[in-house]
């Protein structure tokens, strides 16, 4: 066990450094500048546009730079935000409780009643299986953004039932007890995390609709239903487990949700976390920021994958055999 994990290990690893040198180049192989959008707002003078490029390392060679970048990442430095002026490292921090506050809620919502809602279409075929399946299909089909801009609309203009916009009431008095702020948090995560859980459990269901199925045809299942042991338990221990493997494996996909959630999602309801940071860093063509940003992603890709393929040595000892 201990050399298949470090050999998957050293993998992941591989993995991680050769996303981090294409990410790095080919950011700045793209066209563009990223100080035109900079200089047009303030208005710089051929001057000042040279110091910028000088401080931000943006007139050297690329590879110069990748060395530089190498040596603050090792340092625990990623550089200075161009478009905020800010080290990335504490714009990424500030942006990081929001995105895992809402990414986390995402994922508990997704695998938690994804899981369950499609091995139970799986176990009781019939009419419920039918809406289920109707229902999933539907809801896979939808646009994230479209939805966003219903529920908002719906349940946020129309009904007034909750906030549309932000993380807390900026009207919320300083001296609001614990209990307060936690309900006004909860309060303005429901909509972005419906949105965002409602497309992502209609995919589990299918998954896990269709492992599950397959799990139950087969003949251990009938054994075990022939040796007398009980349906409930045939379902759940000796069907389910085995058909966790495609869910295994989209819950390592998709942890990056943690950080990243919907950049549309995020951007309509004004949620503060790391998809809409990146996507401003995309639009003003900030290299620091958006390096730092992948490379959260990128680590959390890897780290996903890892998982799973750990989660699976652990439902199927056959996986680790060399």
């Amino acid at each position: 066990m201990a050399r298949w994990l470090a050999g998957r290990i050293a993998q992941a690893l591989l993995t991680a450094v050769i996303a981090v040198v294409l990410m790095f180049f080919l950011m700045r192989a793209a066209p563009g500048d990223p100080l035109a959008r900079l200089s047009e707002d303030r208005q710089l003078s051929p001057e000042a546009v040279a110091v910028l490029r000088a401080r931000y390392d943006l007139d050297v060679p690329a590879g110069r730079q990748f060395a530089s970048f190498v040596g603050g990442l090792v340092r625990g430095d990623l550089g200075t935000s161009i478009s905020h002026d800010r080290p990335v490292t504490s714009l990424l921090r500030e942006r990081l409780p929001a995105s895992l506050y809402l990414g986390g809620t995402v994922l508990i919502l997704t695998f938690g009643l994804g899981s369950w809602l499609g091995a139970l279409q799986a176990i009781r075929r019939g009419a419920l299986d039918r809406i289920l399946g109707a229902a999933s299909l539907t809801l896979y089909a939808v646009p994230s953004f479209w939805l966003a801009l219903l529920l908002a609309w719906l349940v946020g203009v129309e009904w007034r039932l909750l906030p549309v916009g932000g993380m807390y009431d900026p009207f919320l008095p300083d001296d609001a007890g614990a209990a307060a702020r936690l309900a006004d948090l909860a309060r303005h995560l429901v909509l972005p995390a419906v949105t965002l859980a409602a497309v992502n459990i209609a995919a589990t269901m299918r998954y896990q609709r269709t492992a599950m199925a397959e799990a139950l045809a087969q003949p251990f299942v009938g054994a075990a239903r022939a040796r007398g042991v009980g349906e409930r338990r045939v379902n759940w221990r000796h069907g389910w487990r085995n058909a966790l493997f495609p869910v295994v494996t989209l819950f390592g996909l998709w942890l990056p949700l943690l950080v990243t959630g919907s950049v549309f999602v995020e951007k309509i309801f004004a949620w503060p976390g790391l998809g809409a940071l990146a996507a401003d860093a995309v639009a003003t063509r900030d290299y620091p920021l958006l390096m730092g940003a992948s490379l959260l992603v990128t680590l959390l890709v890897v780290a996903g994958t890892l998982l799973a393929d750990i989660a699976y040595a652990a439902l199927d000892p056959r996986v680790r055999r060399p």
